[in-house]
């Protein structure tokens, strides 16, 4: 038996996605905070893949990482904020970019962190802007989207429809 020395636990029944060689994949975290609002944050307009469109906290698996290694990663980088818990995985997806980066999989995960979550540490060279979402602001997530470019609300909405219940 292996002894897991993550700094974040993995809820039982946790899916996590064999990555085969050459295959180039991305992990998402969809973070809710104490009132269930899931967070977003805005890419700068100046990005070449998906300008000015609302993005979960996520990146590449660079190579040697495992998907939750990563996940933790760009957790901190992108927000600051410390990977405590991963709650569900949310699915895997493959999509293609605009920026000719080619065939991407990506594993999105519903998460739990610490720190400010009033003030994410963004990196205001790649994102502009954050904001809390709940069901009835979803359709923000559409903004500068084309019909059936969904895949961040269609995940948030997935995420919201049964949020983990917090203790008080």
């Amino acid at each position: 038996m292996t002894t897991d020395h993550r700094p974040f636990t993995v809820d039982d029944g946790v899916e996590v996605p064999d990555l085969a060689p050459g295959e180039v994949w991305t992990v998402g975290a969809v973070i809710l905070n104490h009132r269930g609002e899931a967070f977003a944050q805005k890419r700068s307009p100046d990005r070449r893949l998906f300008p000015d469109c609302w993005d979960v906290v996520g990146g590449h698996v660079e190579a040697g990482e495992t998907v939750l290694e990563a996940l933790a990663r760009e957790v901190g980088e992108e927000t600051g904020w410390r990977l405590t818990r991963v709650r569900r995985f949310l699915g895997a997806t493959t999509w293609t970019g605009d920026d000719g980066g080619g065939l991407r999989h990506e594993a999105d995960y519903l998460v739990e962190v610490d720190g400010d979550l009033d003030h994410p540490a963004l990196e205001r060279t790649r994102h502009c802007a954050h904001a809390w979402f709940t069901r009835g602001s979803l359709a923000r997530l559409k903004e500068n989207r084309r019909p059936g470019e969904f895949l961040i609300h269609d995940l948030i909405a997935r995420a919201l429809e049964d949020p983990p219940h917090h203790p008080s």
